[in-house]
């Protein structure tokens, strides 16, 4: 019985140190640079997983592809594929290497839940590493897919059907499309949400800065006061 109600009581207590951790890194200061820790440390997770997955989709295309007669092919297709391939692969692999060296620094220190050890962190350092890495991985990776995705049914079609490679390509062009306007809208909202956080910063700067101000003239004027009194 003892044993089950110390047991409880050291829940209750490692429930409220958990709390009072968090409540103490949403009052911290350093609750932005927190935030960008866990933004680096996701943007880096999904350039890994989406990197290697697409990277191995590209090598078996590679690999397993087998026509019956290459000479009917004409050779610009052919040259197009294993560029379009080689850089799809060269992509992923150079995204998923930046993920693999950086990834682990920064769960190290996500992982002790304390901000006082987020300065030890390389996220902030390698910025722009992390922002490469989620590029390439995330845009230019999933266009060159698409892009190889239509080689691969020229390929295959070619010789049989010209019509059923037009078909795979007009049915592509649209998504390219949609992907491009995607892309560019995303990043022009994550633009504009950054102007925004970045004035909303300076604006409470601004009111911290004139508290401190009217407070030191506040301290002034009483000082005079006692002095004038005196």
């Amino acid at each position: 019985m003892n044993h089950d109600m110390n047991l409880l009581d050291k829940t209750g207590a490692d429930k409220e140190a958990k709390m009072g951790t968090a409540d103490e890194c949403l009052d911290s200061s350093s609750y932005v640079a927190w935030k960008k820790l866990q933004l680096s440390k996701a943007k880096l997770k999904a350039s890994s997983k989406t990197s290697a997955l697409l990277a191995g989709f590209a090598m078996v295309a590679m690999v397993e592809l087998q026509l019956n007669n290459w000479n009917d092919i004409p050779e610009k297709m052919i040259i197009l594929f294993t560029v379009c391939t080689t850089l799809l692969v060269a992509v992923h692999m150079l995204a998923l290497m930046i993920s693999t060296c950086i990834l682990p620094n920064i769960e190290a220190v996500s992982s002790m839940h304390c901000i006082t050890f987020i300065n030890e962190s390389p996220h902030e350092r390698l910025h722009w590493y992390i922002e490469v890495a989620w590029a390439f991985s995330t845009v230019l990776g999933l266009f060159l897919f698409l892009v190889e995705i239509a080689i691969l049914c020229w390929l295959r079609f070619f010789e049989v059907s010209t019509t059923a490679a037009w078909s795979g390509t007009i049915i592509l062009i649209p998504v390219l499309i949609i992907f491009l306007a995607f892309a560019v809208h995303f990043y022009r909202s994550l633009v504009s949400h950054k102007y925004e956080v970045t004035v909303s910063g300076i604006r409470e700067l601004e009111l911290l800065r004139e508290q401190i101000e009217s407070s030191h003239l506040e301290s002034a004027s009483a000082l005079n006061n006692r002095v004038f009194i005196a």
